[in-house]
């Protein structure tokens, strides 16, 4: 393997782990301090956020299966007749609840983001995971927002689950490992994406901006680009609130 920051090759033995990736014993002086991935963890202690969230998702789920009309106080619709439904705060709903006619669309979800977070969050810790899944599921309201038919509407999990795969797919590559494999499912899934019914619109949306964290954190790992990190995803922010300001200005009236 190759130092992350001077591209020294360097042996299992001698490599530290840093933010993403590892770095020589030299650039490993002054690492951000962070838990060496380990095996003989459990899924809760490797990624407890990746858990609490699948866990809100299913609980959310039997609650919908218990309670019908729960989903349409959940849903994000791309309507303008009624503002509720088009708020950001139900774009981030309607993240954690799914179909209940469907239950390969919760079981698809959840286990995508069991595999993906559980590698993803040890990599970049739980704050940055946070706001990795948090943004990529803006993303995908704003993708549904931007690109789709008005009258839409969404529920699911989807558009923060491709942004942990294009996140997956940028992290990849910036530890210099065959990402090709994520290249084949990431468009097999996008393929499957415009079957009738699914909103590929929000994948479109969380792939580009898990993508697009990714890369920030990847290029600002260490421990002096943390402001820099800060101040890049924070521009994230600000870019997804004015593509919101804007597609919610386009909507036609009536």
């Amino acid at each position: 393997m190759s130092c992350q920051r001077c591209e020294k090759y360097i042996c299992v033995d001698c490599a530290s782990p840093g933010a993403i990736g590892f770095l020589c014993p030299e650039d490993g002086k002054d690492r951000v301090k962070i838990h060496r991935p380990s095996f003989a963890k459990s899924p809760l202690q490797a990624a407890p956020v990746t858990i609490v969230l699948i866990v809100i998702n299913v609980l959310v789920y039997i609650a919908e299966q218990l309670m019908p009309d729960l989903i349409d106080q959940l849903l994000y619709a791309k309507y303008l007749q009624d503002s509720e439904y088009g708020s950001i705060l139900r774009v981030l709903t309607s993240s954690f609840a799914h179909s209940t006619d469907q239950i390969t669309h919760i079981l698809f979800n959840m286990y995508s983001l069991y595999v993906l977070g559980t590698i993803i969050e040890p990599m970049v810790g739980k704050l940055r995971f946070i706001a990795l899944y948090l943004l990529s599921a803006f993303g995908g309201g704003v993708g549904v927002l931007l690109l789709a038919d008005f009258g839409i509407s969404v529920v699911g999990a989807s558009g923060a689950v491709f942004g942990l795969m294009g996140a997956y797919l940028v992290l990849l590559r910036a530890l210099k490992l065959d990402a090709s494999q994520m290249y084949v499912l990431i468009g097999i899934n996008l393929f499957l994406g415009f079957l009738p019914g699914i909103a590929w619109q929000s994948h479109v949306g969380g792939l580009a901006v898990g993508a697009a964290v990714a890369f920030v954190l990847s290029r600002t790992r260490r421990r002096e680009q943390q402001s820099i990190q800060i101040g890049l995803l924070v521009g994230i922010v600000v870019i997804l609130v004015g593509a919101w300001v804007y597609g919610n200005s386009i909507l036609p009236i009536g």
